[in-house]
């Protein structure tokens, strides 16, 4: 196998929060270690708070890991200087969860599409910065024409394709999306889903597709990463996972997907409970009081990632 175009190893992220004036520590990355190859479509899945944001933020730098490498192009992100990690920053690109939030509403759409290139002094010329504007924003489906209105004046999903715009003008080698379709109606998250793997095929993108929902993640990925309490439980193919999962976390996952069929009960053996507490310090697996395999040996020892089959790698003691 080539190497990945990014190769996060032992990547460990703790917030330090008080409750009921006590302080707590939240491992909301718990030595995450994880490569995406190049070309493919990487899904990382999970909860609310199990550490998928995090995760991107992490690598992106927007919040400072405690410890760990980010590896692009055998570069460490962390340990970059602050300008040359903006630089590395043009090959590396994010996609954010809330279309309305991440556009500054007193900057044009055209603005916004060229903030990287200003910076970065990509732009030769007045007359280039005009043509590769409005070449990204005919890419992700809008036109050129949008280049001088305001987010105000654009609906959700074109305010997504606007931020998709923004992430590949710089031609990055790696685009990562924090639930870009989670805030948009069904019959919208279709399009930008389209539209994100005709992006990959044409400019030759590598993506790390970040969501909750596992309906999404199996239509647009290559490879899928379950994340639970900050932890990787499971790495498979995509179409493995989702025909045989091997941990009984990702079964409970899949076992929740709606049914389009008013007639099918959704049945299954683990009890969809709530997740432990993000302030309890837990020994052992996390998923122990969730699952129906459980020994006394998820009690006291953590299970370590280990390859069940060619490519499938999970964590548990009873996979």
């Amino acid at each position: 196998m080539s190497d990945p175009v990014l190769d996060i190893r032992n990547l460990r992220k703790t917030y330090h929060v008080r409750r009921a004036g006590k302080s707590h520590e939240v491992r909301a990355v718990d030595d995450i270690s994880l490569a995406v190859q190049s070309g493919e479509t990487l899904g990382i899945v999970g909860e609310s708070g199990c550490g998928k944001s995090s995760l991107a933020r992490a690598v992106m730098g927007l919040s400072k890991a405690d410890g760990g490498q980010v590896m692009l192009g055998g570069t460490d992100l962390l340990t970059m200087e602050r300008q040359a990690l903006a630089q590395a920053r043009l090959r590396i690109r994010m996609v954010f969860q809330d279309p309305y939030a991440s556009l500054n509403p007193r900057r044009s759409v055209g603005e916004s599409v060229a903030e990287a290139g200003d910076i970065h002094g990509i732009f030769k010329s007045g007359e280039e910065r005009r043509r590769l504007v409005g070449e990204a924003l005919d890419r992700v489906g809008l036109g050129a024409q949008y280049a001088d209105r305001f987010p105000h004046e654009l609906s959700g999903g074109q305010r997504q394709r606007v931020g998709i715009a923004r992430a590949i003008l710089p031609e990055p080698e790696l685009v990562i999306a924090d639930e870009p379709v989670s805030a948009l109606d069904v019959s919208i998250q279709a399009q930008v889903l389209n539209l994100l793997a005709e992006l990959k095929g044409r400019l030759g993108l590598t993506l790390m597709f970040i969501s909750h929902d596992l309906s999404v993640v199996a239509k647009i990925s290559d490879r899928v990463a379950v994340l639970y309490m900050g932890r990787i439980v499971e790495i498979s193919p995509a179409r493995a996972l989702f025909r045989d999962p091997r941990h009984p976390y990702t079964e409970l996952l899949i076992t929740a997907i709606p049914r389009p069929d008013p007639s099918t009960r959704i049945t299954g053996a683990i009890e969809a409970d709530e997740p432990p507490s993000r302030f309890a310090q837990l020994e052992g697996c996390p998923f122990r009081d969730r699952c129906p395999r459980r020994t006394e040996i998820c009690a006291t020892e953590a299970p370590a990632l280990r390859e069940v089959a060619p490519g499938r790698f999970v964590s548990c003691h009873h996979a």
